[in-house]
């Protein structure tokens, strides 16, 4: 077999201009050609605990910093699953085996709208995942009531103003996301759960506290917890019912489709400024609001938003109780004719459309400004 060697045409040179040359001792030289003709290697690196994020019916997630060599440090996220649902370890060691096997599906699609998985790692037992820290906020905390008002004390008038007609503004219930953010948002969603779809994993459990916008002004869809891969999916699922598919409600499987759903429910919350099942209890009612929700979008949503067909037939599309008349796929809602982009390409067209990032990044940045413990 041929092969083609490149070789360096621009070494390192001093400041002088000559070649560097060797000048470490023999054995340090040694131990690094070693290192890399081992071909495998282990290191040892240092969790300490910072404090807690969240926690669910699967465990708890903690800040913490990873320690390295010579003072490196680097904040991460861990989740550590807890057995405490399960009948026997046998039962949780399988339910960790397929969490295992989709967190490395999802760490190797490298999709920047998606978390990121480090590793997944087993301590006495007690499965840990490790994953990206996210610096920002969640949606369930930013549609926190009075979250809009929190910065108003320290900006001025004109940029108060802005915020309000561009950005977000205070809604019926809680913080009122304008159009062009709230699918900015959406979109960025779209895109990680096409990538998850794509690679044959569904998310299964897409929510508020489940989207984080980073202070650098884009979402992320985090928590993969509850998500499994298509043709392997597992006897037993969880979802957070307010915003699981009438489907998956139903007892039906959970399918992309089911998060195309999740995600409108989550884009219609964000536009109107209200949650739309928060106060059901009862089961059947949740499921029948649900089956008819599309219809009463008219008076759920405010003017701005039912005065533009394309983006109430957007959302129409994404919440429809039968499956089949979603859109096919999370890259159809977001790119085909009648998606997302297209109603970003209806702003620009009217002179209306943003930076949508650069908007959430300045807001994200004035709300950590108000925070007495930084995120």
């Amino acid at each position: 077999m041929l092969t083609t060697t490149q070789q360096n045409l621009q070494p390192t040179l001093s400041l002088d201009g000559a070649a560097t040359e060797r000048k470490c001792p023999v054995e340090l030289m040694q131990r690094y050609e070693s290192l890399i003709s081992a071909k495998r290697s282990s290191w040892t690196e240092h969790y300490a605990l910072r404090r807690l994020l969240g926690s669910g019916g699967q465990g708890l997630v903690f800040l913490t910093e990873r320690r390295g060599a010579n003072g490196f440090t680097l904040p991460l996220a861990i989740k550590i699953f807890s057995p405490e649902r399960f009948e026997s370890a046998t039962h949780y060691d399988e339910a960790m085996a397929r969490s295992a096997r989709v967190a490395s599906r999802v760490a190797q699609i490298q999709q920047h709208n998606l978390l990121e998985i480090h590793n997944f790692l087993e301590s006495s037992t007690i499965r840990v995942m490790v994953m990206e820290w996210v610096d920002g906020y969640d949606l369930q905390k930013l549609s926190t009531p009075g979250m809009v008002e929190r910065i108003r004390p320290q900006v001025s008038d004109q940029r108060w103003d802005y915020i309000n007609q561009v950005v977000v503004t205070k809604g019926p219930q809680q913080p009122r996301f304008k159009p062009g953010v709230a699918v900015a948002i959406a979109r960025d969603c779209l895109a990680a759960l096409a990538a998850l779809h794509r690679d044959g994993v569904v998310h299964a459990d897409v929510k508020p506290s489940n989207i984080m916008l980073k202070r650098t002004g884009t979402a992320k869809l985090i928590d993969i917890g509850s998500a499994f891969e298509i043709d392997n999916a597992p006897d037993s699922r969880t979802c957070t019912p307010a915003y699981a598919a009438p489907e998956v409600l139903e007892g039906a499987e959970a399918t992309p489709r089911s998060d195309l759903a999740s995600l409108g429910y989550v884009l219609i919350e964000m536009l109107s400024g209200r949650s739309l099942f928060g106060h059901i209890r009862n089961f059947r009612e949740l499921l029948e609001t649900k089956r008819f929700l599309a219809q009463r979008l008219l008076e759920i949503l405010p003017e701005e938003v039912t005065c533009n067909e394309l983006l109430m037939n957007f959302c129409r599309r994404l919440i429809a109780p039968d499956p089949s008349r979603r859109f096919p796929s999370a890259e159809d809602a977001d790119l085909r004719s009648g998606g997302a982009a297209s109603f970003h390409r209806q702003l620009v067209k009217g002179d209306l459309a943003v930076e949508y990032d650069n908007e959430i990044r300045l807001w994200i940045e004035e709300l950590q400004q108000t925070e007495e413990d930084p995120i």
